[in-house]
């Protein structure tokens, strides 16, 4: 058989087609391999591109929905967000080789943006280009995570009550700021269940509501952290799911230690006045007469019977008239402007011209510095 006569031929145009390999044994042959270049470049696309796309953002927090799922992006418009999605629904012929491509958007308002993309490949030893244009809608709509927000949705509610008195304006804030920083920081991990819901505050405290259980739980650990006292669970049932698991609706019950860090309390064991500085698990100070460490007993724990005096914050500045001695040393009266000699505590500077003082029912007392006894629970 001669050259000629073993040569292809086009089946739709009956040229010539160039002599191409054969596909390796069990290979599928390509079916458009018989045709002609001319009459394949006919037909040939070298992108598969959807005649428009449509995201669907979240109006309230800018989340994207990619397939099932709500994906925080971050975007401070949606033209990266387009150019991912036009990215991933865009299919380039596999026969293309060494295939480059850009793309060029072009906001028409303020839901549509227009994708102009360039392709180029080479396809059978022959370099072909091709542009397409693709719409990209932006529909609203709201994330299933801020829906549940708009709607009150909460799993765990943690109330901050104090024990035997109304916490401080200062511990009600603070609970709340921790609670804000544990969510932000299960929010920063990709977290998209984590959401505090509602904040409410109540004569007797302050009311948190949280997105989930675990999370209520954590908050109420940290708050009693930092601001000691402890913490009491109290699960609810509300319903059951739809594989018939009973959910559960939990309390968390933080109770603010009675005497917070920076009390000045009297025990009425005999030596004197303390001021608090640790209330976790067992009350612990400091004695204001001698500046000896001062921990309630055992079974006390973080409330013994003991008076409440006053707070650090209730000190006054005087001035040291004169040191006796080693127990002893003379103030004026910040009130009366008397002299009057007070007990000598170990932290007391001799040098020192003034000095911070808490005037009470037990008399007057020197307050440790700032820098003398840092309060182990955080600020009073």
């Amino acid at each position: 058989m001669t050259d000629a006569e073993s040569r292809e031929f086009c089946p739709r145009c009956g040229d010539p087609v160039p002599d191409r390999s054969e596909p390796l044994p069990g290979q599928p042959r390509e079916r458009d391999a018989v045709l002609c270049n001319a009459c394949y470049f006919a037909d040939f696309d070298l992108v598969d591109a959807p005649e428009r796309i449509e995201v669907q953002v979240c109006s309230s927090c800018g989340a994207v929905q990619r397939g099932n799922r709500w994906v925080d992006v971050g975007a401070q418009d949606y033209t990266d967000v387009a150019v991912d999605e036009v990215t991933a629904a865009l299919g380039v012929h596999l026969n293309a080789e060494d295939v480059r491509w850009g793309v060029e958007a072009e906001q028409v308002d303020e839901n549509t943006i227009r994708m102009h993309c360039s392709f180029s490949g080479v396809v059978r030893g022959t370099h072909v280009e091709e542009a397409v244009t693709v719409p990209v809608l932006i529909a609203r709509g709201t994330c299933n995570r801020c829906g549940r927000i708009a709607g009150g949705y909460y799993a765990a509610l943690v109330q901050v009550r104090a024990d035997d008195r109304t916490p401080t304006s200062e511990e009600r804030s603070r609970a709340v700021e921790i609670a804000e920083a544990y969510i932000a920081e299960r929010e920063a991990t990709g977290d998209r269940n984590a959401f505090i819901s509602d904040v409410s505050e109540e004569d007797d405290g302050v009311d948190i509501k949280i997105s989930t259980n675990q999370m209520g739980g954590g908050v109420a650990k940290r708050i009693t952290r930092e601001l000691g006292g402890n913490v009491e669970e109290y699960p609810t049932l509300v319903t059951e799911d739809g594989d018939g698991n009973e959910v559960y609706r939990v309390t968390f019950a933080v109770r603010l230690p009675r005497y917070p860090p920076g009390t000045v309390v009297d025990p009425e064991d005999g030596d004197g006045p303390v001021l608090v500085r640790s209330a976790r698990r067992r009350l612990k100070g400091v004695r204001l007469a001698t500046g000896e460490s001062y921990e309630a007993a055992f079974d006390e724990g973080i409330a013994p019977d003991a008076r409440r005096l006053g707070t650090r914050s209730d000190g006054a500045e005087t001035t040291v008239v004169t040191v006796e001695d080693d127990h002893a040393v003379q103030l004026l009266d910040p009130e009366t402007y008397e002299a009057k000699t007070v007990p000598r505590p170990d932290y007391f500077d001799p040098s020192a011209e003034t000095v911070r003082v808490l005037k009470s029912r037990a008399g007057l007392h020197i307050l440790p510095g700032s820098t003398d006894e840092d309060d182990e629970d955080g600020p009073a």
